[in-house]
């Protein structure tokens, strides 16, 4: 008797596992997209790109271009990149920002399931961002920010500019197989990274006139031999969609890092420093094509766009 209870727990433990592989959006304000007003424009739009635990650089880009008193007037983020996005566009200084990513102790972001071990949920990633944006919506945070995320189903690019900001990071950062999809009105959603690491179409599309990109990938030259295949597989492939990406930004920031990522307040700190000083080295760049387009009549706005799908449907 006691066998076949033991039995009947673990099969009802495995379908369980298989009926909940998502997480499932049951609130009223879902991520959604809408297209930008006729005519709109935003002089200077900061791209920050994917690299899990890599995106401490992002607070260095952050720091100088504030020093410098370049404030963007759109940020795009996907995947890490958003996460510090929501950070900074929800009204934290870039300061307040390092500060942050310095001290965070990112297990308290990484709520495992016990249904799947070792899958992540994200609800905590969501509380996180949400509390920070003081639970106001993507359209109502204190700088333009749109998140990019991937459709599951056929990968296609997905722009979220209005609703929950903490549901649409956590689906950006939803890395297939380590996270929950994000399921938003019968759609399931994961990491940005799979359909575009640093997405500077979609800053042109949404009427961007000066486009600063941040790409915290590893560059290929730099890929250590004994790095799992998989892993340099996906470097690859990433690196082919990134290069065909930045064409169009005005400015590439692209930090030297380490191979490795790691979360010791060591490593935070290198990479912080050395996306400080690549920034430092495009200020003269940066300043130059911003002064430009301030002092100058907008050009006619962007009319190429990503393929998008269509935005999901209210339930």
């Amino acid at each position: 008797m006691k066998r076949a209870l033991l039995l009947l727990t673990l099969l009802a433990l495995v379908g369980a596992a298989r009926a909940a592989p998502v997480y499932d959006y049951e609130g009223n304000n879902p991520p959604r997209y809408a297209a930008p007003r006729e005519g709109e424009r935003h002089a200077v739009a900061l791209v920050l790109g994917s690299g899990g635990r890599r995106g401490f650089a992002h607070a260095g880009v952050l720091r100088v271009l504030e020093g410098a008193g370049i404030k963007p007037d759109l940020i795009v983020g996907v995947s890490i990149g958003s996460v510090i996005g929501s950070l900074y566009a929800g009204g934290m200084s870039a300061a307040e920002v390092e500060r942050l990513a310095l001290e965070l102790d990112l297990s308290a972001l990484t709520d495992l399931s016990w249904i799947r071990w070792g899958r992540v949920k994200g609800q905590r990633l969501q509380d996180f961002v949400n509390t920070r944006a003081r639970q106001r919506p993507l359209e109502a945070l204190g700088t333009r920010f749109v998140v990019v995320a991937t459709r599951e189903q056929d990968n296609a690019l997905t722009i979220f500019n209005r609703g929950d900001t903490g549901v649409a990071v956590r689906a950006s950062s939803a890395v297939p197989g380590r996270f929950y999809p994000v399921c938003i009105n019968g759609v399931n959603y994961i990491d940005g990274d799979v359909a575009s690491p640093v997405p500077v179409r979609v800053a042109r599309t949404l009427g961007a006139q000066v486009v600063i990109a941040v790409d915290i990938s590893t560059r290929l030259d730099k890929i250590p031999p004994e790095a799992p295949a998989d892993w340099v597989k996906r470097d690859r492939e990433r690196r082919v969609q990134i290069d065909a990406e930045v064409k169009g930004a005005d400015v590439l920031i692209h930090p030297e890092m380490p191979y490795y990522a790691g979360t010791s307040s060591a490593y935070r700190q290198r990479t912080i420093a050395a996306a400080a000083e690549a920034t430092r080295a495009a200020l003269p760049r940066i300043t130059a094509a911003v002064a430009k387009v301030r002092t100058s009549a907008p050009p006619a706005t962007a009319t190429t766009s990503p393929t998008l799908p269509a935005p999901p449907a209210a339930r």
